[in-house]
C-alpha cells in the first residue's frame, strides 16, 4: 500500500506529503541494518523539499534515505549491513545496485528538515534516481513490528537549485584510554560550484566534536581555513545551517572534516558499523544552479593512526 500510494502521488500530485516506512520489520538479532525500497514513476519529474522523521531513538539508532538507479535487492526488505553479521531472516545485498546517492540522514531524535525555498533533490525524470531506499540501523533485536520511516514532502513545481549531499568519512581506530583526532581531506576536482546550506554530524558515544572546513592555499603556501560548521555529536543529529550561507566551493578547493574522540574504555575501539564501534561522519548538504552536482559524493581517509592533516595531507595552520 505504501508503494502504490507513493506512485500515485508522484504521478498525479503537484505538492504533497507521503510516508515511506519500514513494512513492520522485526530484526531477530542486534546490530541489524535493514533496507526497503520504493520505485519512482520514470515519466515523472519531482523534487524532495522536506523530510519529517517518523521514528524514535529507542528503536532506530539511525536512518538513511538513498536515491538509487536500482535497489540492491528486489525483496520487500533485505539485510543491507555490508560489514555486519548476516540477519538470518533476510537476504543480504547492498543498498543500491550501483552508486548510492545520500538524500537524508537522521539519528538521536532529530527534528524535521525543510530545504530552503527553491532548493530540492531532483528525482526520476532525467536523473539517475529511479528508486528510493530507506535504511534503518537497529542496535537491538525487536519483539514487535517496526514501522520507522520518514514523511517526504515533494513537489512537481520546478526548483531553481538542485540539492545534493556529500559525505566525509574515515576509517581508523582509537587506542585504549586515549583521545584521538580522525581527519579527512579531499580536493574538489570537478567543474562545479557548490553552495553549502546545511550539515550533519554522526559519531557514537566517544564522539566529542565533529566539524568541517573549506581550505584554500595562498600563493605562498599558507592554508586558509573557513569553518563550514561544527557540532557535538551527542546532541540530536539533525541537519543544521552552515556557518556562512554565502560560501561557494569550486574546483581546486579542499574540503576537510575532523572528529575528536575520547575513548575511556580499556580496549581498542575501531571505526565500524555497530554500536560497539565508532563512526566519524560529516554530511554536507549543498545546492547548485541547474542540475549538475558532484559525481563523486564521498570523501574518505584511512583515519587515525594512519592519516592526519599535517602529515599525509600536508596542511598547515590547522585549527585547534
Amino acid at each position: 500500500m505504501i508503494v502504490a500510494a507513493f506512485l500515485a502521488f508522484l504521478a498525479f500530485s503537484a505538492s504533497e506529503k507521503v510516508e515511506f516506512r519500514m513494512p513492520g520489520v522485526m530484526p531477530s538479532q542486534d546490530e541489524a541494518y535493514l533496507c526497503t525500497s520504493v520505485p519512482l514513476d520514470p515519466s515523472g519529474d519531482f523534487s524532495l523539499v522536506g523530510f519529517d522523521p517518523i521514528a524514535n531513538g529507542h528503536t532506530a539508532h539511525h536512518m538513511l534515505l538513498f536515491g538509487c538507479a536500482e535497489p540492491g535487492s528486489e525483496q520487500p526488505v533485505w539485510d543491507c549491513g555490508e560489514m555486519t553479521q548476516t540477519e538470518a531472516d533476510y537476504l543480504k545485498a547492498s543498498v543500491c545496485g550501483e552508486k548510492p546517492n545520500i538524500l537524508y540522514a537522521w539519528a538521536k531524535d532529530a527534528p524535521k528538515l525543510e530545504l530552503p525555498k527553491g532548493v530540492g533533490f531532483k528525482l526520476a525524470g532525467d536523473t539517475n534516481i529511479r528508486h528510493l531506499v530507506l535504511q534503518v540501523h537497529y542496535m537491538h533485536k525487536l519483539d514487535a513490528p517496526d514501522f520507522s520511516g520518514v514523511r517526504l514532502e515533494t513537489s512537481e513545481a520546478p526548483v531553481e537549485k538542485t540539492a545534493a549531499t556529500l559525505l566525509m568519512v574515515t576509517g581508523g581506530e582509537i587506542a585504549p584510554n586515549s583521545k584521538e583526532s580522525f581527519e579527512t581531506a579531499c580536493v574538489v576536482d570537478e567543474d562545479v560550484k557548490i553552495h553549502p546550506f546545511a550539515f550533519r554530524v554522526h559519531a557514537h558515544s566517544r564522539g566529542v566534536s565533529v566539524g568541517g572546513w573549506l581550505v584554500r592555499e595562498s600563493p605562498d603556501g599558507e592554508d586558509h581555513w573557513q569553518l563550514i560548521g561544527t557540532r557535538d555529536p551527542q546532541l540530536p543529529q539533525m541537519f543544521v545551517p552552515v556557518n556562512d550561507s554565502s560560501m561557494v566551493i569550486s574546483r581546486g578547493d579542499m574540503l576537510t572534516s575532523r572528529c575528536l574522540m575520547d575513548n575511556k574504555e580499556n580496549r581498542v575501539v575501531k571505526i565500524g558499523p555497530t554500536g560497539a564501534d565508532e563512526m566519524c561522519n560529516f554530511y554536507l548538504m549543498y545546492w547548485v544552479e541547474g542540475s549538475k552536482t558532484l559525481r563523486d559524493n564521498t570523501c574518505f581517509s584511512p583515519g587515525a593512526p594512519n592519516y592526519y592533516w599535517t602529515s599525509e595531507a600536508g596542511l598547515n595552520h590547522v585549527p585547534h
